[in-house]
């Protein structure tokens, strides 16, 4: 739905596969530029070790989809400036709130 919004999406996960047409990246980029949001779909007994690759990300947002609400990571987000939110990307981009 990303893409057909006219979104850049660049699909990270730690097994090879597919989301759509477009291949899932398991070799991780050190440097994506001008990344706006990270929108998470990984739970959040997996975040912590994701933490400081989001980070050096510096991205405007980061999006907690149903079943990934990290208090933490919510945290530390704040105090580096990251706004959050806990919403569904899919709901937001329906509604015109992305």
């Amino acid at each position: 739905m990303l893409k057909s919004r006219g979104h850049e999406v660049l699909p990270l996960g730690n097994r090879k596969g597919e989301i759509g047409n477009q291949e899932i990246v398991t070799d991780w980029p050190k440097l994506v530029e001008n990344l706006d949001t990270v929108t998470l779909y990984v739970g959040p007994q997996h975040q912590p070790p994701l933490y400081d690759y989001i980070f050096e990300l510096k991205p405007k947002r980061i999006i907690f989809n149903p079943g990934t609400e990290n208090n933490e990571l919510v945290e530390l987000a704040r105090e580096k400036g990251i706004e959050t939110e806990y919403a569904c990307t899919l709901v937001m981009l329906s509604i015109g709130n992305y």
